[in-house]
């Protein structure tokens, strides 16, 4: 019994031994503050999505500004694609996770619609802003061959 015991004894000091602390994980790219968020990951997602499709987008910027067809000032994403054709990506306010609404104009003419945009999504992800987007241009035929 002496053996169990002496076993024992030596391994106690072990088990009471601190495990290695996980390393934090970097946040997600959805955890940034607003502008880095939409500057450093959204813009360049969108354009790198645009141009897997063909189309190198003309301007694609973090503006605040005066929201199209209803007024008031927002923060947004504008875009504007080959042809005059245009996009604004509006948020509620300075967050991912507030209300977003989209308008689209086709080139010579003014956006005359809002439309609401991700509305039942509980959780905003990079990607799903990204594909979502795209995925509305898209619905409009602007782009690849539909």
């Amino acid at each position: 019994m002496s053996d169990t015991a002496d076993s024992a004894s030596a391994a106690a000091p072990e088990e009471t031994k601190a495990a290695p602390k996980p390393k934090p994980k970097p946040p997600k790219p959805e955890d940034k503050p607003f502008p880095e968020f939409i500057d450093t990951q959204f813009i360049p997602a969108v354009s790198q999505k645009l141009a897997d499709n063909g189309i190198q987008a003309e301007r694609i910027e973090r503006i605040e500004g005066e929201r199209p067809v209803v007024g008031g000032t927002c923060p947004m994403v504008v875009g504007e694609l080959p042809g005059g054709r245009r996009f604004w990506l509006c948020f509620g306010k300075a967050d991912i996770t507030s209300p977003k609404l989209v308008a689209l104009a086709d080139a010579g003419s003014e956006p005359t619609l809002l439309e609401s945009f991700l509305i039942d999504e509980k959780r905003m992800s990079l990607p799903l802003l990204v594909s979502r987007l795209l995925q509305r241009l898209n619905g409009q035929k602007w782009l690849g061959r539909n």
